[in-house]
């Protein structure tokens, strides 16, 4: 195991789960391929989609990450980590998530589309708007409630060792 570990660099699960992802990627791609989609276009969705999350998304985010956890939005104390408790990432996930629903549904969150949607489907796009703001604030209400369970857990510590 550890002839492995320094030879790959991780657990052999690792190993096996990025495997399984390439291979599930694979069979996505051949089922495409298979109704009929030009494999040019699913080449050129493919590059486009790398291009822009790593050349516009990634220093968009990257850039709202670093305004986020620098003194810009802090009051004149920083916000304490409370015994290791990081705030950050009790903002960074619900955020995550919301915005991959909107990068994922924006056409139909935002009602461009709706007569194709509607032909499509015989379906309108006006509930996607509110379901979407409803996922945001349970995610955002769930990660709030947790970073709470997780500050007074860690101060019920400190007060019971100290």
């Amino acid at each position: 195991m550890n002839a492995f570990r320094r030879f790959y660099g991780e657990h052999p699960v690792h190993l096996l789960l990025q495997l399984a992802a390439i291979g599930l990627a694979g069979y996505a791609a051949s089922r495409v391929l298979a109704e009929g989609a030009p494999w040019f276009a699913l080449l050129t969705w493919f590059v486009g989609a790398a291009v822009l999350h790593d050349l516009v998304f990634l220093p968009a985010y990257a850039l709202v990450d670093a305004t986020a956890q620098s003194r810009l939005f802090r009051r004149r104390r920083p916000l304490p980590a409370v015994s290791g408790v990081a705030w950050i990432n009790h903002l960074r996930v619900p955020v995550a998530f919301s915005g991959l629903l909107m990068l994922v549904w924006f056409p139909l969150i935002l009602g461009g589309r709706e007569d194709a949607f509607v032909g499509a489907t015989g379906l309108g796009t006006d509930v996607y708007l509110g379901r979407w703001l409803g996922v945001t604030g349970v995610l955002f209400a769930a990660s709030a409630l947790l970073y709470a369970v997780r500050v007074r857990r860690a101060a019920a510590r400190a007060v019971s060792a100290g």
